[in-house]
């Protein structure tokens, strides 16, 4: 294997003082890869000349999230690495990304103002999403101007012109990402059911958590709704803002809505449900449309070609992709600040910025400042942790993040095509996708009758009960 960027593994977990940099040496046996530290990296657990292979890893990383996942709140943020590791599994080829989109009018102004935005944010191209903001900027200052001039003046013209042309925009925008969920449906049903497998693995090993501890609470700035789809198959129930069932309408009362359920024989005392977790879409949806003064989900099915269609549905008189709830990247405070997205923000900082709370990011480049911004908010809390794991680093924005947070003794890193490898994640990392107790009774019976043997490095990985707490 090349020694490219992307082959080299950076983690930092349990006691390490500062991130552990190695790559793939070589391809084992039976594919299993090997690893060697890379030069200038020392760590206690093992040494500079030694390779190890994927079991060296398990045995630090799998026990420290167990405990980490058992803490009192849990969250996790998703971005667009869950979507490219999907579609990878189920269609083998990675989605397109969000290219530059043509209006045909005020191009070069858009553009211009776009790029200033992209480089704000750390980003060398601009995207499709920084040109929806800029345009949206735009003709609202436009509107201002064409307020107080004629129907056939040029300034009302470029109102109509630029109008048009966005709503085209944002229409292709939504059919690329009808386009991702379409190919993760229509793949082979083999490799469909293979992602889908994974897809609640990966999910369910957040969200068994035990009835006394928090609800998991789930945060994506994605667009598509595969995580609703994983929901669906796993069997987990989703609790977010809207409320309804032929048209769910976004709620800004913010009520502790949760699932209870009366045992057997017991009266009073409702216990929590089990599999449920709460939801929220940082940067709206795909199937979210601003109509008749309220925010509504319509009913699009997962992997449609195209949204027109149910649009023209009854009850949505002229609604057009204009009207779509589709938030871009904002560089700026303010636009954080306009309805539904101040609700969302405000979640996201209510649920982590906690005493014992975790953070999850799989997949998110911490390119979004606003977000950013109440990350490092929570790890001025002694008992926050982060925990980010990512597929690579291209733009080097998530080192950056972590040299900036200052908080070494708070963040772990798992990043590398290995260690942020969707299905090797699942398959080697992350903790066990269940609620299981026999498993606990299992372990005690085997050491009340035989006795256990572990290394030293074993006996000192702290071990989760089965209410979740760790001890030593």
């Amino acid at each position: 294997m090349k020694d490219d960027e992307r082959s080299i593994q950076i983690l930092k977990c349990h006691d390490d003082h500062a991130p552990v940099c190695f790559s793939i040496n070589n391809e084992g046996t039976e594919g299993i890869p090997s690893f060697k530290l890379e030069e200038g990296s020392h760590c206690p657990w093992v040494k500079k000349e030694d390779q190890f292979g994927p079991d060296k890893l398990r045995s630090r990383i799998e026990p420290w999230l167990t405990a980490l996942f058992q803490s009192e709140h849990l969250s996790v943020l998703v971005g667009s690495g869950l979507t490219q590791g999907l579609h990878q599994m189920a269609a083998g080829e990675q989605l397109s990304g969000m290219n530059e989109a043509t209006f045909g009018i005020f191009d070069k102004e858009i553009n211009t103002k776009a790029k200033d935005s992209a480089i704000s944010a750390g980003r060398t191209k601009i995207n499709i999403e920084d040109q929806i903001r800029v345009s949206n900027e735009l003709l609202r200052g436009l509107e201002v101007l064409a307020s107080t001039k004629s129907t056939d003046s040029k300034e009302y013209e470029d109102v109509a012109t630029l109008q048009q042309a966005l709503t085209s925009v944002l229409d292709d925008f939504t059919k690329s990402i009808l386009k991702g969920e379409n190919g993760l449906i229509s793949a082979e049903i083999e490799k469909r059911e293979k992602a889908f497998n994974y897809l609640v693995s990966f999910l369910m090993s957040f969200a068994s958590r035990s009835g006394t501890r928090d609800r998991l609470h789930i945060f994506t700035t994605n667009y598509d709704r595969c995580i609703e789809a994983g929901a669906d198959v796993a069997g987990l129930r989703l609790i977010d803002r809207f409320v309804g069932t032929l048209v769910p309408i976004f709620r800004s009362s913010r009520l502790d809505v949760d699932m209870h359920y009366n045992p057997p024989g017991i009266r009073g005392e409702p216990r929590y449900l089990e599999g449920v977790a709460r939801f929220t879409k940082l940067h709206g949806s795909v199937d979210w449309i601003d109509y008749n003064k309220n925010i509504q989900r319509i009913g699009l099915p997962f992997g449609a070609e195209e949204i027109d269609p149910y649009l023209n549905a009854p009850g949505l008189k002229d609604a057009n992709a204009l009207q779509l709830m589709i938030y871009p990247n904002a560089s700026k405070d303010r636009e954080t600040a306009s309805y539904p997205y101040v609700e969302l923000f405000r979640d996201l900082a209510a649920a982590i910025c906690r005493p014992n709370s975790t953070l999850i990011c799989y997949g998110y480049s911490f390119g979004d400042e606003h977000i950013n911004r109440v990350i490092e908010d929570m790890l001025t809390i002694p008992s926050a942790h982060l925990v980010i794991i990512s597929y690579g680093d291209p733009l080097g924005r998530i080192m950056y993040t972590y040299e900036k947070l200052g908080r070494p003794a708070q963040i772990t890193l798992l990043i590398g095509d290995h260690l942020g490898d969707f299905q090797t994640l699942v398959d080697h990392y992350l903790p066990k996708p269940a609620i299981d107790r026999t498993t606990f009774r299992m372990a005690e019976l085997l050491k009340a009758r035989w006795g256990t043997v572990q290394n030293d490095e074993d006996a000192k990985t702290p071990k989760p009960t089965p209410e979740g707490d760790t001890v030593q």
